[in-house]
């Protein structure tokens, strides 16, 4: 399976899904004009990973800020690995955040308790 390398601009975030890498991470800011096509890859790529993924597989969430919009993006990619997790899956999140940003720390938080997918909080 073919990685989805997407590289950060101003508005939104740098994404690598790398199956072969065992890299899969979301990082920087999103607030990308149309939030739906620009996360539409995305989507594709994790349904497609989810039919054969690794033994083990841990997204990395690196987010600087996202808004309201992408907040609910990446329920939805939460959500779609959650699927994975009940299928047996191994999969989980690593959530990183900055010291004093309690905003995204938060964030992490919430999205650990709607999902039913392993957190791991990482403070930078």
């Amino acid at each position: 399976m073919s990685a989805l390398i997407i590289e950060m601009k101003e508005d939104t975030p740098a994404i690598h899904l790398d199956a072969a890498a065992g890299k899969f991470e979301f990082s920087g800011k999103s607030l990308p004009e149309d939030v739906s096509s620009f996360y539409a890859s995305t989507f594709g790529w994790i349904k497609d990973y989810a039919a054969a993924p690794n033994p083990t597989s841990v997204f990395v969430f690196k987010m600087t800020y996202f808004n309201t919009a992408s907040s609910k993006i990446i329920l939805d990619i939460l959500m779609r690995l959650e699927e994975m997790k009940n299928e047996g899956k191994d999969v989980s999140v690593e959530w990183h955040f900055g010291e004093d940003d309690e905003d995204m720390k938060e964030a992490g938080e919430e999205y650990s308790e709607i999902v039913e997918v392993p957190f791991k909080f990482v403070e930078y």
